[in-house]
């Protein structure tokens, strides 16, 4: 059920993506307003429902990348191998891929609000970005299949955007340790990280296929 659930998970995220920018619409004034700040010796910030919101999406990915990655490298026990256990619920799974679409959205959507005031090209675009993924789901899960080594290049990607959310939130909130205050990675550091990451990966299977030929 593996591309019904992916159609169905993105299908419902592009629905609570429309209704997340028609409330975004409404209240955002409040998702900017500062709802706590925190000033000792250590630590200072001033947090609003944006900064805590993408915060938390920074620590949900890097939790979801950092255990993905060590699911992959951990050895077995013996007798408790990964087919023994008892997948996953449809539910499970499709309300997953709802929360990672969310995470991903809200800065996005606010983002497209500085751009356009008009609902109508937002939604547009929200939906047509929405029928790429369904169109491109299968596609990109089919691929990793048969290129499984570029699993890993994929949960790395995914930790360097935890770690891209954690420093946009730090930004947004103000958030001060000892004094210095959280730097904002950019989108050509973000990027420039990535395309190392990929040429690497490319270059280590080229390498790796050369010496099991040699052998």
């Amino acid at each position: 059920k593996q591309a019904f659930v992916r159609k169905l998970g993105i299908g419902l995220a592009v629905i609570l993506r429309i209704v997340l920018l028609f409330v975004l619409v409404s209240v955002i004034e409040k998702v900017k307003s500062v709802l706590f700040s925190i000033d000792t010796s250590w630590v200072a910030g001033e947090f609003n429902l944006h900064s805590i919101i993408v915060l938390i999406g920074g620590i949900f990915i890097l939790y979801t990348a950092t255990k993905e990655i060590f699911h992959m490298i951990e050895l077995e026990a013996a007798g408790h191998s990964h087919e023994k256990k008892k997948p996953k619920s449809v539910g499970q799974v499709v309300t997953w891929i709802v929360l990672m679409n969310l995470v991903f959205s809200f800065d996005s959507i606010l983002s497209a609000m500085a751009l356009t005031k008009n609902f109508i090209v937002m939604a547009t675009a929200i939906v047509i970005g929405g029928i790429l993924m369904i169109w491109l789901a299968d596609r990109v899960a089919n691929f990793l299949k048969k290129n499984r080594m570029y699993e890993v290049l994929g949960l790395f990607i995914l930790l360097i955007v935890g770690i891209m959310l954690l420093t946009e939130g730090g930004h947004l909130a103000h958030l001060k340790f000892f004094g210095h205050e959280v730097q904002q990675m950019t989108k050509t550091t973000f990027y420039f990280v990535i395309a190392v990451l990929v040429l690497t990966d490319i270059v280590q299977g080229r390498y790796q296929r050369r010496l099991l030929a040699e052998k």
